[in-house]
């Protein structure tokens, strides 16, 4: 009875930390997020029309949706597109940052090092320095240089071009290929997930791979066996945040084709409701995936 008490009283004391900590983001979403979303939510219902006196508001109901959905020649293409691109990548990010965790979760020379390297993009990504990157002229006149000086074919141009050759590939070959090709946007997108990944590796006893070793489980088992399990509540983390974050992506096309109709043809209405189409489309994707996730997530109570 007295272990049930104080096993209580833990779990306890560990929500309150973990309301403790998300408590900031709670607060800032209720202050400065919470009012913009439900105007934006009413005036996706609105026609809004802008004047020198103001704006006025007339509601019309779901014309703004079916506008998004049917009239628009873009915005479904774009949107199609888009969630073909979010799979793909976001696959391909959480497989690159678990491989590139288990390698530098080994011992050797220059590991913290090797782990700066692989983090560095999280922070060259952010705040003023991915403006300064955006926005230097130098660096795009040196790329188109280098471009432009480049001899040579590309190696996975050639596999595709042998590929299409014999009559092999198809859709699923051209965006495999479109990975190959971007490896460094990969790479640049996985330094938090390799984070992720590396503080759940290192949770792992050592002890539990001498054990499984001894009984003359190899390498590959080990993995299957051992680090997966042990692991897979941070595949469900990455999976979330990778998502996320694509969609914050600045070369995301459906949110600048929300911005030009926002901010070039001044139709707040529209702009809202593909905003809402978009968001209620990342939140049913996010909640399919993750419940068939989290039924093979294991947790190591």
């Amino acid at each position: 009875m007295k272990k049930q008490k104080k096993l209580a009283g833990l779990e306890k004391r560990k929500s309150i930390s973990g309301y403790i900590f998300i408590a900031p983001f709670i607060l800032g979403f209720l202050l400065f997020m919470f009012k913009p979303m439900i105007d934006s939510l009413i005036m996706s219902f609105q026609d809004v029309q802008l004047s020198s006196n103001g704006s006025t508001r007339v509601f019309i109901g779901l014309d703004n949706y079916h506008s998004a959905l049917r009239v628009d020649p873009d915005f479904t293409r774009l949107l199609t597109e888009e969630f073909i691109r979010l799979v793909v990548y976001t696959l391909a990010i959480i497989v690159f940052s678990f491989f590139i965790s288990l390698i530098l979760n080994q011992e050797f020379k220059g590991r913290s090092a090797v782990r700066v390297v692989f983090f560095l993009p999280v922070i060259l990504s952010s705040g003023v320095i991915l403006g300064l990157e955006s926005n230097n002229q130098y660096m795009d006149t040196l790329k188109q240089t280098v471009e432009a000086n480049v001899e040579g074919v590309s190696v996975s141009v050639a596999v595709e071009s042998i590929l299409k050759t014999m009559d092999i590939g198809g859709a699923v070959f051209d965006k495999v290929f479109e990975v190959i090709d971007n490896i460094y946007d990969v790479a640049m997108a996985s330094g938090m997930q390799i984070i992720i990944f590396l503080s759940g590796l290192q949770t792992i006893s050592s002890s539990m791979y001498e054990a499984a070793s001894i009984d003359g489980c190899t390498k590959w088992e080990s993995l299957w066996k051992i680090t997966f399990p042990m692991i897979s509540s941070l595949f469900l983390v990455n999976w979330i945040y990778t998502i996320v974050d694509f969609c914050m992506r600045s070369d995301n096309q459906v949110i600048s084709k929300i911005q030009t109709v926002m901010t070039s043809k001044l139709q707040y209405g529209p702009a809202s409701a593909m905003s809402w189409l978009y968001f209620l489309f990342i939140i049913v994707f996010v909640g399919i995936t993750s419940f068939f996730i989290s039924k093979v997530v294991y947790y190591n109570d």
